[in-house]
């Protein structure tokens, strides 16, 4: 089992990230759209805790950069109907401290605007880790080990390509890699789109 990785950093496609070893492996991780991994530039010196998930025909590593996440990245995965995939997606929208307030408090609402959810797989999400959230370890909101995707021009850029055509999850995840902050809207929106091509 696969629980940490440390390496050189190099950007990938389908919210993934390449992570090349000291050995020379580079080992593909999906990782959060909002995930403060985006920020770094090619060769970045990185590290990310990981959970490696092995089915019959795929054994794939899912990584986060601090502890918490994965910790609630994995006790999303124990709801009957959220996999990975649904997992990461919940993962990419709300930050750690959102999703626990939106189980905590019952909103459903914010859990199924993830891409591939819907009303009753989130309404099971709350009923199930309710009790478990309530119990979980604080997580720091003002860390910045996680990117949170408040800047009302990385919003309307994410909106815009929402118009466009592309899901949520897509938007959220090409935006949310734009290192730069403080861009206007249109910039945001160019140096998306090259990244979804």
């Amino acid at each position: 089992m696969i629980r940490t990785i440390k390496g050189a950093f190099h950007p990938n496609i389908d919210g993934s990230v390449i992570i090349e070893t000291t050995s020379g492996i580079g080992f593909r991780v999906f990782v959060p759209g909002n995930s403060s991994i985006y920020r770094n530039v090619e060769g970045d010196q990185v590290k990310l805790y990981t959970s490696m998930i092995v089915r019959e025909d795929d054994i794939s590593l899912y990584g986060f950069s601090d502890k918490e996440s994965l910790e609630l990245f994995e006790l999303l995965i124990t709801v009957n109907g959220i996999g990975a995939k649904a997992g990461m997606s919940i993962m990419s929208i709300l930050s750690p401290w959102d999703l626990k307030n939106a189980i905590a408090s019952g909103d459903s609402k914010a859990i199924c605007a993830a891409n591939g959810v819907g009303k009753k797989t989130a309404e099971r999400v709350i009923l199930e880790l309710k009790d478990k959230v309530e119990s979980f370890g604080d997580i720091n909101h003002d860390t910045t080990e996680t990117v949170y995707i408040t800047n009302d021009n990385r919003t309307e850029a994410i909106n815009a390509l929402i118009s466009l055509g592309y899901t949520k999850n897509e938007a959220t995840s090409a935006v949310g890699r734009v290192a730069e902050n403080d861009l206007s809207c249109e910039e945001y929106i160019k140096k998306a789109l090259r990244d979804l091509f």
